[in-house]
This record gives structure tokens, C-alpha cells and sequence, in this order.
């Protein structure tokens, strides 16, 4: 042995033929900076093969613990410095291993050994060890920075080693042992679900313990799910005492309150809202004024008022961030008293509002606007269907007196809808989108299950209502961009080049043209205009909607792509979205010349709080949802279904059922009998012995083969296919269809035709 190393003497207890300790590698490769095998061999002065092979294996083992980075062919190996560690947020998989998601580089992939550490969401350290075969830079946890919570709900189970506490997907890999002790303390039987604290985390060698706190009632499995949920993404489900004790010191208003505020509670204001809402945030009217003009006045419940800033309901507001919508249930940003009382604009009773009084001329452009506090006293609490059968037919019996028996009412609905239909022009001449997608909501039967998956219509009256809180968005967000108020933007934007360049290629198809970078939204209106009409429609504006880049808050305004506007904000929601509350106090304080208030907060960490807690509440009832139906589905294994490809990938075709609005994957291997290749361009799967393709907006008949709960997936059989989208023909079709228009082309002169799609733009 010819190197100095200080722990050769344990070296030579442990081998035979000894080779240099990790310590001694370290120190070596430090001072080399970056070595290969080859060299550190040669620095050793190894040259025996079985040695030279030891010093590999030992390198492998380095890399693997994450003390040693590998890189490159042939191998050069580092020492890992504090700049090699990052920090992210675990990903766990159902089949056991994870990844470190990262936001400025790619994943770190963590195997199962990795996995026994950590359970799914929790922020850790890493460092990123060496390359697996297929590309995925491989991590190594070297701290648990923050546990992201510290109790779960399970099936109590048990095994020869005794009881423990398995989790649902995505923690399924990470079962809870509890002792005998706990559950016959609590007279539980085996399968029975349970809600169980951590006492001791989880280790390389051993499962987490924990102790069972609640035996959960699995009489209803949708609310099984959400307060499974609730705790798998860390959403806060009760409120303080604190918060709740501010809460319910507040009485309703008195003249002490009105001080200083406009009185409205003559007006004709009134609520249309969904059948089934409880909080009413906001409320319209609208007046014809001289030369055609129009006045109209968006009245938004005054949150500000109750919420004071930095109290404990405000603390509480801004951890939740937004309120959290399920099937039948929701998790309000505030208490109950507030959202469904004192802040929501009940009719028949007087309530604090900020609002927005706006003047628009008879072009459809807003040419003034002030907010102010005010008070107001709802004339009718209206839903959308009454008021579209209204407008449909005013002699309509169904619609209330509320609305018909009142005509101070009556003439500002009227006036609403003629607005609305001067805005719609406004929209389409800004290229404002709006893709033909379906979004349904679910209808359970008296024992909880679901009963019907229904499409949700959306008619004129929810259409003017969304202008109404549009003219409102837009305005505040004017008036804080005007005056430097310090609030959060609503922000969208434009797809970046990959997307479009993916687009560019997509729109092929059709026949049409789209930029490979920086579209406009007149781009995206072309497409959309050409193709609404046409049977795959929602498959292709799913695809469009697929390029666009997520919307976020932030202190600076970058406007919005989608919705065309080159400013806007969120100031028409504030008893469920915290980004709308603070813009009411911050443009409450400018016009009452008060002071701004001091936030124990930046804007930047309330861009980056209100932002992932939308993420979080989004993920978090999809996940809801697709749960639900996964568990419809599994009494409907073996039955056929009629279906539309809405995705096409390189694995499969995903499939929209017409009829239950349920998705599944007809995996690649179960597509038909040929050998099919992924055109991803043309987003199509081609046989290539027998020419068929499939694609997007293609009927097709599927069997259910299969429902997965643990990964939420549901597996088609392919059984038929019933009718081909217009870009989807077999490859013998489209020859035939080239041949015959040749023959046309020759039969006929030069001169040229075309048809484009024409329709009425839509919001996306």
C-alpha cells in the first residue's frame, strides 16, 4: 500500500487487500477538483485489477450516498459542496419511489430506499448523485427540511410484525405501526378507517410509529375522501379560537358602522348566483344614462371591514389563502359567520360593500370610474336559471316576483343584458378567448353516491355577470397601477415558444397559420373561430388550452393574455380569494386618505402564498373528484361506453365517455392489432401495416377493463371505431381523397377558394 491513509489500520481489519478509505478518496478528489477513475487509480498507484475494481465500486457507493457527484463518460467524479444541495418538495408515486420537484432545474429522482425517509409533500435537502439509465438525475435526501404534516388517515391493518396504519395513495409506500395497546384502547377492528398522529418519524430501517386518535365512520366514502384529502395537502379545516372569537364579536351593522359611507340601500342591487351558493360577494346594477351612456355599479361585500389586518382572522385567511370548493362541501377562507352571514350580501338585509361605480359609453368603453364604501340592501337573491328564463321569456311563471314584481329590478336586469351584448363586441374585438370546453358537476343520490355527472350550462345571465366582474377587475387594477398601491395583479402570460412552436405545427391541420413564437391572442381566436363548430372541437380547444401558461399573482402587473386585457386584478371575491381582500383595503385606504396598512408580510411572499395555495385547493379537489368518479367506475367494469380521444400520447389514447364525462387511457398495447406510432405533431397514433390512425376528436367505442384507486386511473378496452374525425382518416382514405382532389384541381382553372369558421369569441 504506497498512500498515506488515516484509517488504513480499519481498512486492513475490513479487506484482504485493502484500498483507500472514502476519507482519503475525499481528500484526494478535493484536491484534484475532478478525477476519473483511471486517474485517482494512478494516484493511488493502483494497478492490481481486483483493487482497481474495489475503487470503482466504492466510487459507485459514493455517488450513491450522495457524497461524491458523477458526471459524463467516462465518469469524472467530485466532491459534493454546499452549492450542490437543493431544495424541493417530494413527489411520491404510488409504486414507491418519488422525485424532488425543483423549480429551476430538473427533478431529482428518488428510489424506494430513498423514499423510506420522507412521506409525499414534504420540503427536504438533496443532492443529486448520477444519471440512471433513462436520463433521470438521481437524489439523495441528506436533511428533512419541513414535514409538510404530521397526521394522516388509514386502514388500521395488521401483519405478523402487528398492527399499523396504511396509507392511501399517495403515501401508500409508507405504512404507520401503532401498538396492541392503542387499538384495543379503542376497540378498533382491522379494515376499520382511522385518523392517526406521528410520534416517531420514519428512518432507513424503520416505519414511522404513531398513535390512532379518531376511528373514522366509512358509512360515507365521499366524506371519508375529503377529510382524507385535507390532510394529504395540508389544508386547514378549522379555524383558531382566536379567529373564531373575533368572528363572533361582530353584530350587524348599526349607524355606527355606515359612518362615512355612500348609502345605496335604495338602489335596485340584487345577487345572481348558482343554486347552490351560500356566499353572496357580489352585487350589480345598471342605469341607462344621457346619449345612450351607461352606469353600472358592482357592489362587492367589504371583507376589509371584518378581516383587520394581521388579526388572528386575518392570520387565518391568508394561511388558507382561498376557500376550497369539493362535491357538496367547501372549506371556506373565513368562518361561516362571516362568509355565509355578516360579509354576504344577503337580500332584504343592509350590508358593507366597496364599489365600483363605472360609466361606459354607448361604444362599450369605460369612460370614468370611482370606488367608495357603501351600504346596500339586496332587493332579490336571483339564480342563473331564473334569470335566464327571464330573458328568454319575461312572462316566464317560474321566475320569482322578486325579479318580474319589481320594476326598478326589472328595468336594470333589462339594462344588464344590454350591456352584456355591447361588451360581448368589446371582448370579440380584443381577441378575448374562449375555448368550447365542458366542465360538469357531479349530483349525489340520498346515501352519497353519485347519482349524475352532469355539464354545466352557461347562459346569459352568468355570461353578463362575468362581464360585470371583468369591468370591475379591470378598473382596480387601473386605479392601483395609477395611484402605486401596493396589491397583488392577476397575472397571465403569453405562451412561451416550445407551446407555440407545438401549436404552430398542430395548426397544420387546419389549414391555418400560427407563429412558432410570441402569439397574439388573435392567433389563438383564428384557430378557435375555424374550428368551433366542428365536432372534435373540445378535443382541439383542449389542446390550445394545454399550451397556455398558468396564471399567478404578483406585485407586478405583466396583464393578462388570455382574458386580453394589458391590466388586471382580482377584486371581486374577497370573502374566498385573499389576493381580492387585500386590494379592497389597500384602495380603501386611498380614497378614504387613510393610511396603507403594514402587512407582516412582503407582496412577494403573498404572491407566492396566494398563488401555491390556489395550486393546492386546484389539485386538491381534482383529486376529490377523480376519486369520486374512479369509485362510480368500478360498478361499471365490463360495460361499454361511447367515448372521444380528447389526448393523444405516446403510451395510449385517453378517452372522454360522451355520456359520463369520465376520462380513461386505452393503453398503446390495447389500441388495435398493429404496430402504432406516436406522430406527435399531428397528436395521432398510425398503424403502420394497416394505416389506421387515431386521434384527437375520434368516436370510439370502449370497454371498462379496469379501475386503479391507488393511482386514480381507469383502463379502457378499445372496441371500436365509430367515426373518424375529419383529420383521423386511414392513411388508404386520405390517397384516395388526395387522388380525387388532384383529379379535381386538373378538371378545373386556377382560380382559388377557401371558407373560414365565423362565431362569436368566447372567455377562456
Amino acid at each position: 500500500m504506497s498512500w498515506n491513509d488515516p484509517n488504513a489500520s480499519s481498512e486492513a481489519q475490513k479487506y484482504d487487500n485493502p484500498i483507500p478509505s472514502r476519507e482519503l478518496i475525499l481528500s484526494t478528489i478535493s484536491e484534484h477538483g475532478e478525477v476519473t477513475h483511471q486517474q485517482l487509480a494512478k494516484a493511488f498507484n493502483i494497478d492490481e485489477p481486483d483493487q482497481f475494481d474495489a475503487l470503482g465500486n466504492r466510487l459507485k457507493a459514493m455517488a450513491r450516498d450522495g457524497q461524491v457527484n458523477r458526471e459524463g463518460r467516462p465518469y469524472r467524479y467530485r466532491t459534493v459542496t454546499q452549492h450542490d444541495i437543493v431544495t424541493g418538495t417530494v413527489s411520491a408515486h404510488p409504486k414507491g419511489f418519488g422525485f424532488v420537484l425543483l423549480d429551476d432545474m430538473p427533478d431529482l429522482f428518488l428510489h424506494e430506499k430513498q423514499m423510506r425517509w420522507v412521506f409525499n409533500g414534504d420540503t427536504v435537502a438533496a443532492v443529486g448523485t448520477s444519471t440512471d439509465n433513462r436520463g433521470r438525475t438521481e437524489g439523495r435526501i441528506v436533511d428533512i427540511v419541513e414535514r409538510r404534516q404530521n397526521n394522516f388517515i388509514g386502514t388500521l391493518a395488521r401483519d405478523e410484525d402487528g398492527y399499523c396504519v396504511e396509507l392511501g395513495s399517495p403515501n401508500n409506500h409508507q405504512p404507520i405501526t401503532v401498538t396492541d395497546e392503542n387499538v384495543e384502547a379503542l376497540n378498533i377492528k382491522q379494515g376499520a378507517p382511522v385518523k392517526v398522529d406521528i410520534i416517531d418519524w420514519p428512518n432507513q430501517h424503520e416505519f414511522a410509529t404513531g398513535k390512532i386518535t379518531d376511528v373514522l365512520s366509512d358509512d360515507n366514502d365521499r366524506e371519508l375522501i375529503i377529510e382524507t384529502t385535507l390532510l394529504n395537502y395540508d389544508i386547514p379545516s378549522e379555524f383558531s379560537e382566536a379567529a373564531l372569537e373575533q368572528a363572533n364579536s361582530y353584530k350587524e351593522p348599526t349607524e355606527k358602522d355606515l359612518k362615512g359611507r355612500t348609502d345605496l340601500r335604495d338602489l335596485p342591487l340584487i345577487t345572481i348566483d348558482g343554486e347552490d351558493a351560500r356566499d353572496f360577494d357580489d352585487a350589480v346594477f345598471a342605469e341607462k344614462r344621457s346619449g345612450g351612456n351607461y352606469r353600472v355599479l358592482v357592489a362587492i361585500a367589504d371583507v376589509s371591514y371584518y378581516v383587520t389586518p394581521n388579526s388572528p382572522l386575518d392570520k387565518d385567511a391568508y394561511e388558507r389563502g382561498t376557500s376550497v370548493y369539493f362535491p357538496h362541501r367547501v372549506i371556506p377562507m373565513l368562518p361561516e359567520v362571516l362568509s355565509n352571514g355578516l360579509c354576504s350580501l344577503n337580500p332584504n338585509l343592509d350590508r358593507l360593500c366597496m364599489v365600483a361605480d363605472i360609466k361606459i359609453s354607448r361604444a362599450g368603453k369605460v369612460t370614468g370610474y370611482e370606488f367608495y364604501p357603501g351600504v346596500m340592501h339586496s332587493q332579490a337573491r336571483l339564480t342563473y336559471n331564473q334569470v335566464n328564463a327571464y330573458l328568454a321569456n319575461p312572462k316566464d311563471k317560474s321566475v320569482p316576483e322578486s325579479l318580474t314584481g319589481n320594476k326598478d329590478v326589472k328595468k336594470s336586469v333589462d339594462t344588464l343584458h344590454q350591456l352584456y351584448e355591447l361588451l360581448l363586441k368589446k371582448r370579440e374585438e380584443r381577441h378575448a378567448m374562449e375555448f368550447e370546453t365542458v366542465e360538469t358537476y357531479i349530483k349525489f343520490n340520498e346515501k352519497g353516491g353519485i347519482e349524475a355527472i352532469l355539464p354545466r350550462t352557461r347562459g346569459d345571465a352568468q355570461k353578463l355577470i362575468e362581464e360585470c366582474m371583468l369591468l370591475a377587475n379591470t378598473c382596480a387594477a387601473n386605479f392601483a397601477l395609477k395611484h402605486e398601491l401596493p396589491v397583488l395583479y392577476r397575472n397571465h402570460d403569453k405562451p412561451d415558444s416550445e407551446k407555440s412552436l407545438r401549436i404552430h405545427e398542430y395548426a397544420k391541420n387546419f389549414g391555418l397559420s400560427f407563429p412558432e413564437e410570441s402569439p397574439t391572442q388573435a392567433d389563438y381566436q383564428r384557430i378557435i373561430e375555424a374550428t368551433k363548430d366542428r365536432p372534435d372541437a373540445i378535443s382541439i380547444h383542449s389542446m390550445l388550452l394545454r399550451s397556455m401558461m398558468q396564471a399567478n399573482y404578483a406585485p407586478d402587473n405583466i396583464g393578462h393574455f388570455g382574458l386580453a386585457y394589458d391590466e388586471y386584478s382580482h377584486f371581486t371575491s374577497p370573502i374566498r380569494r385573499y389576493p381580492d381582500l387585500m386590494l379592497h383595503r389597500a384602495i380603501k385606504a386611498k380614497v378614504t386618505n387613510s393610511k396603507q396598512p403594514v402587512m407582516d408580510f412582503s407582496l412577494e411572499e403573498a404572491g407566492t402564498q396566494t398563488s401555491d395555495t390556489e395550486r393546492r385547493a386546484e389539485k386538491a379537489s381534482r383529486y376529490v373528484e377523480s376519486w369520486l368518479k374512479c369509485h362510480y367506475m368500478k360498478d361499471h367494469v365490463g360495460e361499454e361506453f361511447n367515448g372521444v380521444v380528447t389526448t393523444v400520447t405516446s403510451f395510449g389514447l385517453f378517452i372522454t365517455l360522451t355520456e359520463l364525462y369520465i376520462d380513461g387511457l386505452v393503453h398503446i398495447s390495447n389500441v388495435g392489432d398493429d404496430f402504432f406510432v406516436y406522430d406527435e405533431q399531428q397528436q395521432q397514433l398510425i398503424g403502420k401495416d394497416r394505416g389506421i390512425v387515431y386521434g384527437l376528436g375520434d368516436l370510439v367505442k370502449v370497454k371498462v377493463a379496469g379501475v386503479n384507486m391507488d393511482l386514480l386511473q381507469i383502463d379502457f378496452d378499445l372496441q371500436a371505431k365509430l367515426q373518424s374525425s375529419q383529420m383521423n382518416q386511414t392513411k388508404k382514405d386520405k390517397s384516395r381523397k388526395t387522388s380525387a382532389n388532384k383529379t379535381s384541381v386538373n378538371k378545373t382553372s386556377a382560380k382559388k377558394s377557401g371558407s373560414r369558421g365565423k362565431g362569436a369569441s368566447k372567455k377562456s
